[in-house]
């Protein structure tokens, strides 16, 4: 198994290394010490080693901060996590509503003027640094060393897997033509990349430094000759060398501040993934910043045509699995034997039986009625609840595949739906249908069209408190940037971009219901009468039936209903032949037309 499922977060021992962390604190005169979820590459997941926003709180949620004072300490978290939170932090830290609550805010309303407040710059991004000064004007803000590496004794020791080669015939482009296209397009002199997957992505290389996503840590210079600046732990590009060729040169990671301060010429960063450290290096040394995008964040966002080739061919691979899992639940679950435990086993059985699967892409996430509430649940040894007939059970999943990297959610349910169940899903799959058709000018950003996946949950007064949709790596993170369906995203919709669609709807302590596609933004077909317009629009990836037992048709329009049966018409046709027995009368019964 990829999962585990040992309890992973330990409120009792909040207390002990809170009150070290405090000791520390008075010992160097801090006010204010904030502790993220973050690593020194700032993406968004961290290793076993770089924790420590769980090690210090016990939250283990994927975003979130703490701000710890003398006699308070905050953890910050938004919607998602408001009841993981209670249930996995002791009574000494205080739940914050983030982001409608600020760390400055905050801040404010507990210091006085004149506090000082204390980070690790190598752990905070140049425009979080920059807003927590904006909104902080007259406190003391000093960067300092890593307060909580001090006083965690037995912190796990860096990642040692070596890199491995990700072949061209996956990611379709050499990486030598990589460098010089992305090179020929830099605002100065060299452009320091800190991300993983960005280093991954440029180089086609990939590691196992993150569980569930196949990323090298490290960091890069690239310079306008398109040459590389390989930073790394000595040993773990080893296997690569060749791979790279000359123009990649290796060094060591620990001599990568002082490479930064012998750099000449300007330097771009992008101050919302460079670490503060790497800006104060530079300033030092009186060098010219110029503040940039990653380079390789829209070019890797947007996915060539081997990429979106190896999407489909994971996706229907996947989406058989899935059919085979979907048929195993119905047979299986009323009998009344079956635990969350028992569900996520089967499922990653069925993908490892593809011999393609190489990791899950997340912790499967696998609720059964009030766990289904939680948009992030993780079952464990503890938490392992029976699959209750007449219940929904929530299953979000995905495999890492060396063609793509896939993501899904389906919910159905088990035995009979009670009347809000079916109401709650139509309106939830209303959502996934309006955002599924729409055609969009080229400009619309995701914010734009984060509406059309709520608007149906808004009329009838419900709402959910996460994003709509997220970008997919391609054998890469599951959640890729920049692109979102969001209300806070800006970044226009660009073709090639792969991203999630999942609305849903939670009702704390009863259930919750979700359900996700992954989707690719293409051209629009020309219509007639339209405008001489270019337009864009989503192709859907993933094809699996969704629980046609949960669709109240009376709610739906009749262009609605066209689009389900079409859906599952494409999926009878694509999964067909790649099932057999039971799950293949499953599939056909499952895809009969409303």
């Amino acid at each position: 198994m990829f999962q585990d499922f040992s309890v992973s977060s330990s409120p009792e021992q909040g207390p002990p290394r809170l009150a070290q962390l405090r000791r520390l604190m008075a010992e160097r005169g801090i006010d204010a010490y904030i502790v993220p979820r973050a690593d020194v590459h700032q993406g968004e997941y961290v290793s076993a080693r770089d924790a420590r926003l769980a090690w210090l709180t016990g939250f283990t949620g994927s975003a979130g901060f703490c701000v710890v004072l003398a006699d308070k300490a905050g953890v910050f978290i938004d919607g998602r996590y408001k009841v993981q939170v209670r249930e996995q932090v002791a009574e000494v830290y205080t739940p914050v509503n983030w982001p409608a609550t600020s760390a400055a805010d905050w801040i404010k309303d507990n210091l006085p003027r004149d506090a000082r407040v204390s980070f690790d710059p190598w752990m905070h991004t140049v425009t979080e640094v920059k807003t927590l000064r904006d909104g902080l004007p007259m406190m003391d803000l000093q960067p300092c060393d890593n307060l909580v590496d001090l006083i965690w004794d037995d912190q796990p020791a860096p990642a040692t897997a070596p890199f491995f080669e990700h072949p061209v015939e996956f990611a379709g482009e050499p990486h030598q033509t990589k460098r010089e296209r992305l090179a020929a397009d830099l605002k100065a002199d060299c452009a320091v990349i800190t991300l993983p997957d960005s280093i991954a992505w440029l180089l086609n290389i990939r590691g196992a430094d993150i569980e569930r996503n196949p990323v090298p840590q490290g960091f890069a210079f690239l310079h306008t000759s398109g040459a590389v600046d390989l930073f790394a732990i000595p040993g773990k590009a080893d296997a690569v060398l060749d791979h790279l060729g000359p123009d990649v040169t290796l060094h060591d990671i620990a001599t990568f501040d002082t490479a930064l301060g012998q750099l000449t010429g300007s330097v771009q960063i992008d101050p919302k993934s460079a670490p503060q450290a790497v800006q104060l290096t530079l300033l030092a040394q009186g060098r010219d910043i110029i503040e940039q995008q990653d380079p390789c964040a829209l070019p890797k966002a947007c996915k060539n045509d081997v990429e979106i080739a190896g999407a489909k061919s994971a996706a229907a691979r996947d989406g058989a699995a899935m059919v085979r899992f979907l048929a195993w639940v119905d047979a299986e679950a009323p009998k009344g034997q079956l635990t969350e435990i028992d569900v996520v086993t089967h499922l990653e059985g069925l993908r490892r039986a593809t011999n393609a699967l190489h990791d899950i892409s997340f912790e499967t996430i696998c609720g059964v009625g009030a766990h289904a509430a939680l948009p992030h649940y993780r079952v464990s040894d503890d938490s392992n609840a029976p699959v209750v007939i007449n219940d929904l059970l929530l299953v979000d999943s995905g495999g890492q595949y060396l063609d793509g990297t896939t993501d899904i959610t389906r919910t159905v349910i088990v035995g009979t739906p009670k009347p809000d169940h079916i109401k709650c899903y139509t309106l939830v799959l209303q959502g996934v249908i309006a955002l599924s058709r729409i055609r969009f000018p080229k400009g619309i950003t995701g914010g734009n069209l984060d509406v059309l996946a709520r608007q149906s949950l808004w009329m009838a007064g419900m709402d959910f408190d996460h994003g709509t949709g997220h970008g997919i790596g391609s054998y890469l993170s599951v959640h890729e940037g920049p692109q979102s369906i969001s209300p806070r995203s800006d970044v226009p919709l660009r073709q090639g971009m792969i991203l999630s669609n999942e609305p849903g709807y939670y009702r704390e302590g009863d259930f919750g219901i979700r359900t996700e596609n992954l989707m690719v933004v293409v051209p629009a077909p020309a219509l007639d009468g339209g405008d001489d317009r270019d337009m864009l629009t989503f192709d859907t990836l993933t094809h699996v039936p969704f629980d046609r037992r949960l669709i109240d048709t009376a709610l739906l329009s009749d262009t609605e209903r066209d689009w389900i049966n079409a859906y599952h018409r494409d999926t009878l046709a694509l999964l067909r032949d790649q099932v057999d027995g039971g799950a293949s009368d499953w599939l056909v019964a499952a895809c009969a037309p409303l």
